[in-house]
């Protein structure tokens, strides 16, 4: 049994987007139940975690007072047992939790991280969060400025842990494998797979799994904590997360730097690029496309999509927005601009959803060859005005959404958690008065067919 997200697209659009606007599911759902889980924290946004597990489902979150919490519930059941953890948030929006559960069924957690030393916590027994316990280190080096924690599935079904050792614009990432038998971590790399080299560190999104097998990474460099500091879009793959190639074969030699990767797309510090937009898809013959933005000669921002054909990587401008979104300086920003992945219908055809601050959302119809904008496609289906209205009279509150990282007994249902919260506030403390806890819900839906989230 393993519970763990595999880096989907939809992963990191998710955590995107929980500073801007709610995700959609697929087209095709319909909603069926909502369930209330416990009333938490709403004075700024911090991505909570749902793993359904067979017939058990775990939510992990940070309750009305702060205090990490693990919910429990079987599955079809309005009953949900707490178990409280030690930690508690502060107001930083980086400081998300997220959960896996190992083939044998134990459960695992990580997170309220930014550049603090490791927190993480593991279950004594086999689907049992009241067993959580906490496990001072992994393998026990590199351990001390841990950020971004993830669980991932390897090549083999194996349970991989991923965290950023550093600060923004300095920073190491590393990847560690969990031995079932000794219950253990030791390191998948012997080092890390992106080095910093001290002047800056590596923003990336995946890996994402192809049909055949391939896992696809993108990223971009930031030099300082400065956002507006991201530059030149890199890309690599590999068979099983242990060797890594261009997208022309070459091997690279790892930890993999600026001078040794693969660029793609060499936008500038200040070009507008940004780490969280980043994101892989494939077209219909299943050729790599990475979508990002940066500013167009004019200096407007659009919407770009890179696709690796034959032997080179090609770039089309896929928006034509007549706005500059300027970010700058560090913290947690509202994202005024958010986009999915290229995604290939059945029929060959190529659409893309977006969000924007000043043009508002779509799902655009691509042209197969110019990757532009050809027409609006069929509006998804949102999961239901409940689920994106925001109930809140306390001004200035949105609705934040998380996806189910694991899978349930049921191939027809699909789970979402729903909260409302202020939006970032450069993680800073905000003056009181604050606004009440908002109630934290499971949205239940039931597919008619298509593609779940």
């Amino acid at each position: 049994m393993t519970c763990s997200a595999t880096g989907s697209p939809t992963f990191w659009f998710a955590v995107c987007l929980l500073l801007s606007a709610p995700l959609v599911p697929a087209a095709e759902s319909r909603a069926r139940r909502v369930v209330d889980v416990a009333p938490v924290w709403s004075g700024h946004p911090v991505r909570f975690a749902l793993l359904t597990c067979g017939a058990r489902q775990f939510v992990a979150f940070f309750d009305a007072d702060r205090q990490l919490t693990v919910a429990v519930r079987s599955v079809g059941s309005t009953d949900w047992d707490f178990h409280r953890l030690p930690s508690h948030l502060g107001w930083d929006s980086h400081n998300y939790v997220t959960l896996a559960a190992d083939r044998d069924g134990h459960l695992h957690l990580s997170g309220n991280m930014h550049c603090v030393p490791l927190i993480y916590f593991r279950a004594q027994q086999p689907l049992d969060a009241s067993s959580f316990e906490r496990v001072p280190a992994m393998v026990g080096r590199n351990e001390q400025r841990c950020t971004y924690p993830r669980f991932l599935t390897g090549a083999e079904g194996e349970l991989i842990f991923t965290y950023r050792d550093g600060r923004s614009g300095s920073g190491d990432q590393f990847f560690n494998v969990y031995e079932l038998q000794t219950r253990t971590w030791r390191r998948l790399l012997d080092e890390p797979l992106f080095a910093g080299e001290g002047q800056r560190n590596a923003y990336f999104h995946g890996p994402v799994r192809d049909a055949a097998g391939d896992f696809h990474l993108c990223w971009v460099w930031r030099d300082t904590p400065d956002c507006a500091t991201n530059h030149d879009l890199c890309y690599a793959r590999s068979r099983d997360l242990k060797h890594w190639e261009t997208s022309g074969g070459r091997r690279l030699q790892l930890p993999i730097s600026l001078a040794t990767a693969e660029i793609v797309d060499p936008v500038p510090p200040g070009g507008g690029i940004i780490n969280g937009n980043t994101v892989l898809g494939f077209d219909a013959l299943g050729r790599v496309v990475i979508s990002y933005h940066k500013f167009d000669a004019a200096g407007k921002t659009q919407l770009y999509n890179a696709r690796r054909e034959d032997d080179r990587w090609r770039i089309y401008q896929t928006s034509h927005w007549d706005y500059r979104w300027e970010f700058s300086g560090g913290g947690s920003i509202v994202f005024e601009i958010g986009f999915g992945p290229v995604t290939a219908g059945s029929d060959g055809s190529l659409t893309q959803t977006y969000h924007h601050a000043r043009h508002g959302s779509g799902r655009w119809r691509l042209d197969t060859d110019t990757l532009r904008a050809a027409g609006s496609a069929p509006r998804e289906r949102p999961w239901s005005a409940e689920t994106s209205r925001v109930r809140s009279d306390w001004p200035g509150m949105g609705v934040r959404t998380a996806p189910d990282l694991g899978s349930g007994d049921d191939p027809q249902m699909q789970y979402v958690l729903r909260w409302e919260t202020l939006p970032s506030h450069r993680d800073r403390p905000r003056a009181e008065p604050l606004p009440p806890p908002s109630m934290l819900q499971v949205h239940e839906f039931e597919r008619d067919g298509g593609e779940g989230m």
